[in-house]
């Protein structure tokens, strides 16, 4: 019989590539990962792995076996699911991962909703970068967390996990705002995005920090327009972005819920892009009541000037 805690090591390496990346993210030694990955490869009886330098290749058996496992997996989470909705009432921990904007403007008021309705329930936010959640999630850290993705930047599926569309922002571009400009309130961009971009192609830009979503998407959409910006400062929240913008400091872009407050020196233009926000899971999680209960609590929460999100989200 095969042991599902070694599939889950399997499927791990099989999406992080080496014996210590999974040794780190599941909290074992690289010498336990390896001598129960060898204990799975006597269980099924033929090879599983290879070695091609410092990584490890997965066989044609052992490819097979992973998505045997994430099918094993899934099934799992549903058992789980529904052994809590057999329980009178949701109690315990449930570990949630948000990124800094929607726990600012969406997370506090779903929490007030989600105390009313189910007091028993402890909620735990822990705030990881959208790029980081799929670890995270596969390796039980956190229960459910809310990503996001951008026009230039479109999510990956993630082998394991569920998402469900959650809601939609507006994207500005953020300047020092022109002196005959109504400074602080936004004005459309018309047709031409990468027109209204291209107007800094050679001013200094202010971005999130390497390796984030909100860095690429920058990156992306000027490229898109023809140049690549010339990166002064490296910020991930939004309102020192903007601190930065009214200093003179460079340009920016902005989501809808990051521009709340902007200083009256900074020029908003409303960009034909959008950021896409949606809950993420483990497959086979959506049907477990605390799962399901945050989530309705989330769509409660969204404010109404949000955009509904896109039907491919």
């Amino acid at each position: 019989m095969l042991d599902v805690r070694r599939l889950r090591l399997l499927r791990e390496l099989a999406r992080r590539g080496t014996i210590a990346a999974v040794a780190e993210a599941l909290a074992f030694s690289p010498s336990a990962v390896s001598q129960q990955l060898g204990v799975l490869e006597r269980e099924a009886g033929l090879p599983l792995l290879e070695r091609t330098g410092r990584r490890v290749r997965l066989t044609p058996a052992g490819e097979d076996l992973v998505r045997h496992a994430e099918a094993v997996l899934e099934r799992l989470e549903q058992a789980e699911a529904d052994l809590a909705g057999a329980r009178s009432g949701l109690a315990g921990a449930l570990r949630v991962g948000s990124f800094p904007t929607a726990t600012r403007a969406i997370v506090p008021a779903a929490l007030v909703t989600l105390a009313r309705r189910h007091p028993r329930l402890e909620p735990m936010i822990s705030e990881t970068d959208p790029a980081a959640v799929a670890h995270a999630l596969r390796a039980g850290d956190l229960d459910v967390a809310l990503v996001h993705e951008y026009d230039f930047v479109p999510a990956q599926r993630e082998p394991g996990l569920t998402t469900e569309p959650l809601y939609g922002e507006a994207m500005f571009l953020a300047a020092p705002a022109a002196p005959a400009a109504p400074a602080g309130t936004p004005q459309a961009a018309g047709r031409d995005q990468g027109a209204v971009l291209r107007t800094h192609a050679e001013t200094p830009w202010i971005t999130a920090t390497p390796g984030t979503l909100c860095h690429a998407m920058t990156v992306r959409a000027c490229q898109a327009a023809g140049f690549t910006p010339r990166v002064r400062h490296q910020v991930d929240e939004f309102a020192t972005v903007l601190a930065l913008v009214a200093a003179g400091q460079g340009v920016a872009v902005v989501p809808q819920l990051g521009i709340t407050g902007a200083d009256h020196a900074v020029g908003l233009t409303r960009l034909l892009m959008e950021r896409r926000t949606q809950l993420a899971f483990r497959s086979g999680a959506g049907a477990h009541p605390a799962v399901a209960a945050f989530g309705a609590a989330l769509r409660a929460a969204v404010p109404p000037e949000l955009a509904s999100p896109r039907a491919e989200a």
